[in-house]
């Protein structure tokens, strides 16, 4: 007999079928259906016998095991030896752990497996949080070979699929795509998020918008590798799974439980599922202080120095980052051991006697004399052959036998797994935290890790368990130290590591005008307040372009502001703007960090987003032109999250001086660099505000106040 069993929460409704002796399945999940119960919604999707298919209907369930004879692909595959493959799972109970929280547990008498099922939905964002464990509970060992966090129906009507790809220096870039019958497949095997295949995706209809439209987002909360896909078959059904890749033999049954999948349907677009993922993870994921603060204005010395460290010129770039208004000093890669460059040095983390004779002391005092917090670049997980660590413990590196090690950037995977290598660099590295009284890590891991071997097994999910201890261990030791995940920029970047670290490194391209893009796609899972975005030197070390102070800093301001240049070779006049940046973004952090976030509509040579106060009575809006206008005249810039019944007075902050190329413009006519005019919100949204004809790589930030 069916027996149903209802989540609801913040305009959210997922309903599963939790009958006893049924296979556990998803009825409906997507967005609030008030009124209508469960068994309406079973009865409207009654399956029909198929000529030529089975006698009856094969329904989809939340592992689709080859036991259950479903034709698409299996959520659960594992097997003993070659036998008891075929499993099917079936009900035993439901706990009902709380009004927004089950677990469905099920048994497989025949494979001798235990399954639990957990969905939590959030009441306050209706995002959806689910994980499966499983447990062998036969003598005989059992592989497993993949098993899905879910197996999730989709919305047939959700045919466009936005997916984010990228590399190095250009990561979160957003790719469009028609879904279509057969199979979308992404795989990761980077040990790490990895800059290519983030796993997350978006999915909406032909007419789904930031601004409305029925939405779906996916995003496995994992670390290490991954693998995400949807499958539409020939019925039309559509199944979306996401989880954990396994290397061959990589484990064994046990107990296994996958990383969570968190997800998230709207009915008022993209940007209404950005900002319930984004609140979710400031209120559920982040972790919580005891004392929160602002987010600091960040300086890190790496594009200033690179590996050319010098006491004093760290002293004067300490007084030129206090001088412009930077909270807090980094010093990146280079101050330890025998680093001199990229190819020595790393895992021996002591005070390079070499750079700093004296150690790092009279640095420290000279920052919070300053009034800045004071950090410090590790790169814990890695070594140099070229390293005293490496010379006393070849052994401690991940390898695969049989394989030849594919060199990257001179390091090697130090193995995780290995409890004497993770001492080992929690006690180095936790003295020299109590030593300099650090208040801030930037963690970083700096190459893909291809053969994650250990004495002859493939370990990526002990090791991606093993790193999340270490980090767990630093913060239980150091509660007041704070953590950056850092992986050749945003490698790294989930809500599986933003469970134990504070702020994601977005991308190490400072390219002012590639960051509007990378943001941009950044800011679909993640809000500008983990994501560092910093003010690069004139002239950009990766792409060569060069932009204005002007550009530079404006850029910058929407994210965890940072600036990683040489302050020394700016003039007075382009320092002289950046702290005019830097005071203007600290007006405004509460409302760019805690505010609600907004992707605009706009053409491909124009980057425009902005932050709305949560009763609407504040806004900051960014407009960056990266291009020519291709018409004689630019668009009108339609803001998103006002009242539309209130009036605001609107003013231009930034940049302190009129860049409209042509008189007269809105500038003038509105006197927005002065008091500003009065518009409605209706007005601001449906008809928009006219931008004025400036030069490219100009960012123009608007501030918005309600006035009734």
């Amino acid at each position: 007999m069916a027996d149903f069993t209802t989540l609801r929460a913040a305009d959210t409704l997922i309903v599963l079928n939790t009958g006893a002796g049924a296979r556990p399945s998803i009825i409906y999940a997507g967005p609030d259906l008030p009124g209508v119960p469960a068994e309406e919604l079973a009865t409207l999707q009654t399956g029909q016998h198929i000529p030529g298919g089975p006698e009856e209907p094969i329904t989809p369930s939340l592992l689709n095991a080859f036991g259950t004879g479903w034709p698409g692909p299996a959520g659960l595959i594992a097997h003993s030896g070659g036998k008891d493959w075929a499993l099917d799972p079936r009900i035993s109970r439901v706990e009902r752990i709380s009004d927004y929280a089950i677990a469905i547990c099920c048994e497989d008498p025949a494979g001798k497996i235990t399954v639990r099922h957990y969905f939590a939905i959030c009441p306050t964002t209706g995002v959806l949080e689910t994980h499966i464990s499983i447990e062998r509970n036969g003598d005989q060992p059992m592989q497993l070979e993949w098993l899905a966090a879910a197996c999730l129906p989709l919305d047939e009507r959700l045919t466009k699929l936005r997916t984010f790809n990228g590399k190095w220096a250009s990561e979160f870039q957003i790719e469009e795509i028609d879904r279509f019958r057969g199979t979308y497949l992404r795989e990761n095997k980077a040990g790490r998020t990895s800059h290519g295949d983030f796993p997350g995706l978006f999915a909406g209809t032909a007419t789904s918008s930031d601004t409305g439209g029925l939405a779906a987002a996916f995003h496995l909360g994992w670390s290490g590798n991954s693998r995400m896909r949807i499958d539409t078959g020939q019925d039309g059904r559509v199944i979306f799974q996401a989880g954990e890749l396994l290397f061959p033999g990589e484990m064994e049954l046990g107990k296994y439980q996958t990383p969570s999948l968190y997800a998230g349907w709207s009915n008022n677009g993209y940007g209404d599922i950005s900002q319930r993922m984004h609140s979710y993870l400031k209120r559920e994921i982040l972790p919580q202080r005891a004392d929160p603060k602002p987010r600091p204005i960040h300086y890190n010395t790496w594009e200033a120095v690179y590996f050319d460290h010098c006491e004093n010129r760290i002293l004067d770039l300490v007084a030129k980052a206090a001088g412009v208004g930077a909270e807090r000093f980094v010093i990146d890669d280079g101050w330890f051991g025998g680093r001199r460059s990229d190819k020595a040095g790393l895992g021996d983390w002591w005070v390079s006697p070499d750079a700093y004779p004296g150690g790092l002391h009279t640095i420290a005092k000279r920052v919070r004399k300053a009034g800045m917090e004071f950090g410090l670049w590790f790169e814990p997980e890695m070594v140099n052959p070229d390293s005293d660590l490496y010379r006393a413990h070849p052994g401690w590196v991940l390898r695969a036998d049989e394989a030849e090690p594919i060199p990257s950037r001179h390091q090697l995977t130090l193995d995780l797994t290995k409890r004497e290598v993770t001492d080992y660099l929690f006690d180095k590295i936790s003295a020299l935290i109590a030593e300099y009284e650090i208040d801030y890590i930037k963690w970083d891991m700096n190459r893909d890790t291809q053969h994650p071997g250990s004495q002859g097994h493939a370990v990526m999910h002990r090791q991606t368990a093993a790193l999340y201890a270490l980090i767990d261990r630093f913060r239980d030791a150091h509660p007041n130290t704070e953590i950056e995940s850092c992986a050749s920029g945003g490698a790294r970047a989930d809500y599986g590591i933003l469970q134990r670290t504070d702020r994601i490194w977005t991308s190490d391209n400072n390219d002012a005008r590639h960051r509007h893009q990378i943001m941009r796609g950044a800011s679909h899972f993640l809000p500008l307040c983990v994501l560092g975005n910093h003010v690069g030197p004139k002239k950009c070390h990766i792409t060569g372009r060069i932009f204005s102070m002007e550009f530079r800093a404006a850029s910058a301001i929407f994210g965890h502001m940072g600036m990683e240049l040489d302050l020394a070779r700016e003039s007075e006049a382009d320092r002289a703007t950046l702290s005019r940046a830097i005071t203007l973004h600290k007006q405004h952090r509460e409302l760019i960090h805690d505010g609600d976030f907004h992707r605009l509509a706009a053409p491909e040579y124009l980057s425009a987003m902005g932050c709305t106060a949560a009763d609407r009575s504040e806004g900051l809006f960014s407009s960056a032109l990266l291009d020519i206008h291709p018409a004689a005249a630019p668009p009108r810039l339609r803001l998103s999250g006002l009242a539309q019944d209130r009036f605001y007075r609107t003013r231009l902050v930034w940049p302190p001086r009129n860049p409209s190329l042509s008189s007269p413009s809105i500038i003038d006519a509105a006197d927005l660099l002065g008091e500003g005019a009065l518009f409605s919100g209706s007005a601001l949204m449906e008809h928009g505000l006219q931008l004025p004809l400036t030069m490219p790589d100009t960012c123009l930030i608007f501030h918005l106040r309600a006035e009734d």
